[in-house]
Order: structure tokens, then sequence, then C-alpha cells
């Protein structure tokens, strides 16, 4: 079963993680929703957070999980917020058991196909040879030859975690993600259509949703809108947390 951390009670909103990203990346924003009447359940997907690792890794797997995960808890219809690789599993989700979902909300990605893009991480990742028991200072030097933006290897080495007392490891299944990154790419199946509220938010400094693409989204979800985060990249609830609650909100709770 995923971990996750559930808060609060109401109307069940599942929150879904972008790739090696966690639950604890929402934690802040996961309170706020709490406090307007949701019971928030943020999920760690598969080979990431706290989750199991598994050398199957695509998004019908990852839909599976929610879906197991949904019945265990006895969650028969929830809003789903979902960034990046996230928002391609609530995409998949919702087409795939309309009756599950109420309310879909997509962070920052569309239904196409994304060529792998992911290499300079990978390679960062790949360099910290954990055998030489590196300290946290060393891991985010090695990190930081690779990646200059602070705030991305911030959000990387959140999965830096002590597996054992002087032995530093990446909660995320490293492994498999170098076997699979081509299936983060994947495209949404033309076929599949999801009538429901929908809301794709994207970020003003992204190129992730270009205005090419609101077509291809509007035909596997006629009734969405898209809106624009203003002040905000890819990790637009991160870099403009105000602006993406209140919308995000507004049409939870319209």
């Amino acid at each position: 079963m995923l971990y996750s951390k559930i808060e609060g009670q109401g109307i069940p909103l599942l929150i879904l993680h972008g790739f090696l990203g966690m639950s604890d990346n929402w934690k802040t924003l996961a309170t706020k929703y709490v406090e307007q009447g949701f019971q928030v359940h943020a999920l760690d997907l598969r080979n990431h957070g706290k989750s199991f690792h598994s050398d199957d890794f695509s998004y019908e797997i990852m839909v599976q999980d929610v879906v197991d995960y949904c019945v265990f808890h006895h969650l028969t219809s929830v809003d789903v917020i979902g960034h990046s690789m996230g928002g391609k599993v609530v995409m998949l989700l919702a087409t795939t058991y309309p009756e599950l979902v109420n309310k879909l909300l997509v962070a920052d990605i569309a239904p196409k196909f994304y060529p792998v893009h992911h290499q300079t991480i990978l390679a960062a990742l790949n360099a910290v040879d954990f055998s030489k028991k590196p300290s946290r200072a060393e891991v985010e030097a090695i990190v930081s030859d690779y990646i200059s933006d602070f705030g991305t290897r911030q959000f990387l080495l959140k999965n830096l975690y002590w597996q054992e007392p002087g032995q530093l490891a990446f909660r995320f299944n490293l492994k498999v993600f170098n076997e699979k990154i081509e299936s983060i790419g994947k495209a949404l199946p033309f076929e599949n259509i999801f009538e429901k509220e929908t809301v794709f938010l994207r970020g003003d400094k992204s190129d992730y949703i270009l205005d090419s693409d609101f077509e291809t989204i509007l035909h596997h979800f006629p009734k969405a809108e898209i809106e624009t985060i203003s002040n905000a990249g890819h990790w637009l609830h991160a870099e403009n947390p105000d602006a993406f609650f209140e919308k995000t909100v507004q049409f939870l709770k319209k």
C-alpha cells in the first residue's frame, strides 16, 4: 500500500507529487486545504518517498496503486491534485475511472508526449557514491557540480535520509528511474476523455504547457479551464504557493 499522510475531515482530496518528489513537498499546502474542510491524502507514489520500491514503473501501474489505495481507505469519490508526473497519473486515473474522480486539478503538465529531459538531474544523482559514506555537505557539493539552481538542489536533497548511522541514501529508487525514464514522458491515450470539471494550472515561466497544447487538453478534458500562475516556473505550487492555493481552492469549493 502507498505511504500517505492523512489529515483533516471532509471531502477527500488526494495530492500526487511529481517525479523525484514526495508527499512532504506539499506539507504546508496540505495544512491549508485541511483548514478549508478537506480530508487531505498526500501520497508517496511507488519508488518515491516512503512508499515501496518496485521494478514495475508505469502510469498504468501507478494508477492501479491509487485505485487500490482508495479501496483500502473506503474512498468512493475524491478530488485530486497532481503535479507534473503526478499530473499524468491523475489524468489517466480520471479518464480510466471517471466514477472515482469528482474534480480534477492538473499542475503544469499536458496530456502530450514529453521527450526525456531529466538527463542532468539523473547524472547528478548517479554521481553520488554512497559507498564512500559521504556527508550531506559532500552530497550537496557533488550535486551542485551538475545543478546550479539552488531550489532544484534543495528539492532533490530533501530525498536524503540516514539509512543507518553514518550511511546516507536517497529515498527514491534511482536504479529503476535510470532504467524506466522514458515512461515518464508517455502521452495520455488519444481515446481517453474525462467529462467532469477540470482545471489545468501552468507557471508563466514554465514551458511544460504551451498555448499550442490547449487543443490537446480540451480534446481529453472538454470542460477544462486553463489558468496561468504568475511569477512561477514548473514548481508553481512552491514558487507562488499563495496564488496556487487561491486558484485551487476557488475551483475545489465552487
